[in-house]
């Protein structure tokens, strides 16, 4: 079954650039002018894949990613002109995967979309699994086949991106990695732009699972080199 990506954009332009090459790429395409109806075809058309402009009218990409992340965890690339890492960094707050800034690169962005579209279908052939494959880490169960994890017996809420950095860094416990290893290993694409993704998904799994945040017990920072692992 063909993908389903969804545009929303209001600058009409970008809009039939990306859908050109999303289509030749084998995708379904449906669009969006303004961030109400981008939430509306979210909940109406359930895409695989949302690609969500920040300034629109009626309602803007921040406001839309938090209204779709309040019901869905399907994965959102931010397309933003602002450079300022303080907006890149809201979008991440408020639930998106990643973000790309404009003007882009089409073979950058296609590279985004197929990444993320990989872990969909990864998830969707787990939760198909007959076999549970849960492991213990202090208070926390990952298990793998429902992508879920538990904390002190308690499922917590985590968008598909934090769920697959948490399981990389739990099963290599101990070892220390860059940020740029872990966009290209948990992200699945060389490194284009900021590390501070890494950074923010860190701090929004610490809130998570973290008794403390601020003393973080399984999630731990090797100053100078990355992040690794402990419980």
């Amino acid at each position: 079954m063909d993908r389903k990506v969804l545009i929303v954009d209001d600058e009409k332009n970008i809009v039939d650039i990306i859908a050109f090459n999303l289509k030749k790429e084998g995708y379904q395409v449906i669009t969006a002018s303004d961030g109400e109806e981008g939430v509306e075809k979210t909940f109406s058309e359930n895409p695989d894949l949302i690609l969500l402009d920040i300034m629109m009218p009626k309602m803007d990409g921040y406001e839309a990613c938090r209204k779709i992340r309040e019901k869905k965890h399907t994965p959102i690339i931010m397309l933003t002109a602002r450079a300022e890492e303080v907006d890149k960094v809201l979008g991440l707050e408020m639930g998106a995967d990643d973000y790309v800034t404009k003007p882009f690169g089409v073979r950058e962005l296609m590279a985004r979309v197929k990444a993320n579209l990989r872990k969909v279908a990864a998830l969707q052939e787990a939760a198909g699994a007959a076999d549970e494959n849960a492991s213990g880490y202090g208070k926390l169960t990952l298990n793998l086949d429902r992508y879920e994890v538990k904390k002190d017996g308690k499922v917590i809420d985590l968008t598909l991106r934090e769920f697959e950095l948490l399981k990389f860094l739990a099963q290599q416990k101990g070892q220390v990695f860059s940020r740029e290893t872990l966009l290209e290993k948990v992200w699945g694409y060389e490194y284009f732009g900021d590390v501070r993704t890494v950074d923010v998904t860190v701090r929004r799994l610490r809130e998570k699972i973290e008794d403390d945040p601020g003393k973080p017990s399984y999630i731990l920072t090797k100053r100078g080199v990355g992040y690794y692992f402990d419980c």
